[in-house]
């Protein structure tokens, strides 16, 4: 089940506050900027720095 576009719309990236692109196909919202991608976990995005991905 995709995101709600009214949730996309306010999500930022936690290190940089720059725009995410959202990956459906992965589940993923990513930073081009930071490099990273977040995970989203049953319809709940993991936006800890921590838990991001390298890309």
């Amino acid at each position: 089940m995709p995101l709600k576009p009214e949730l996309l719309e306010i999500l930022i990236c936690p290190q940089c506050k720059g725009e995410l692109e959202y990956d459906e196909g992965e589940e993923s919202l990513l930073c081009l900027n930071c490099r990273l991608k977040y995970k989203i976990k049953n319809n709940i995005p993991i936006m800890l720095i921590e838990e991001a991905e390298k890309i």
